[in-house]
């Protein structure tokens, strides 16, 4: 019993300090970072819909696996199993993980309006522990990032040099 409250513990501590997690679902090849939230004893997270993070892998009533780094050194601290639950849009839990989510939204291009819509195109899950955590891994399990049409890596435009060194003008 009491690891079993040390590890929710351990567990709960970690996912409040950390702005972004790895999970990955079912069937799913590779684990994928989310920002999120730790409400009512379980991480939330928003997606799939449109200029939102990607969920593949997570259905409801499914399964996945969640680690939780370190925000300061980047560095796996804790890894568990997690029952997967969409929450229906409208209902008491919905609008009370959307409150928390909204505050940790970055650069929403809707601001106020962004409930509404995670309402119409999105889904909000709630991934909640389901037992201890697993034994942290032995050697190094770093993977290529998975691919996205999501990126901002494009050529540097030809005038840019220019304008960051400006021209010294003589005296």
């Amino acid at each position: 019993m009491t690891s079993e409250l040390l590890d929710r513990a351990l567990i709960e501590e970690a996912a409040k300090k950390s702005g972004l997690i790895w999970v990955r679902g079912a069937g799913a090849p590779a684990a994928r970072a989310l920002w999120h939230v730790w409400h009512e004893g379980a991480v939330c997270v928003v997606g799939d819909g449109p200029g939102e993070q990607p969920l593949e892998g997570l259905a409801d009533g499914g399964s996945a696996e969640v680690s939780v780094r370190s925000k300061d050194k980047g560095g796996r601290l804790v890894t568990f199993a997690a029952a997967v639950s969409e929450l229906a849009s409208g209902s008491p839990e919905w609008e009370a993980a959307v409150a928390e989510l909204k505050g940790k939204r970055l650069n929403a291009p809707d601001g106020e309006r962004m409930p509404a819509r995670w309402a119409r195109e999105c889904r909000v899950l709630r991934l909640a522990p389901t037992g201890s955590v697993a034994p942290l891994p032995d050697g190094d399990l770093a993977q290529r990032p998975v691919t996205t049409p999501a990126t901002t890596r494009r050529p540097v435009p030809a005038g840019l040099p220019k304008l960051l060194l400006g021209r010294r003008k003589g005296k």
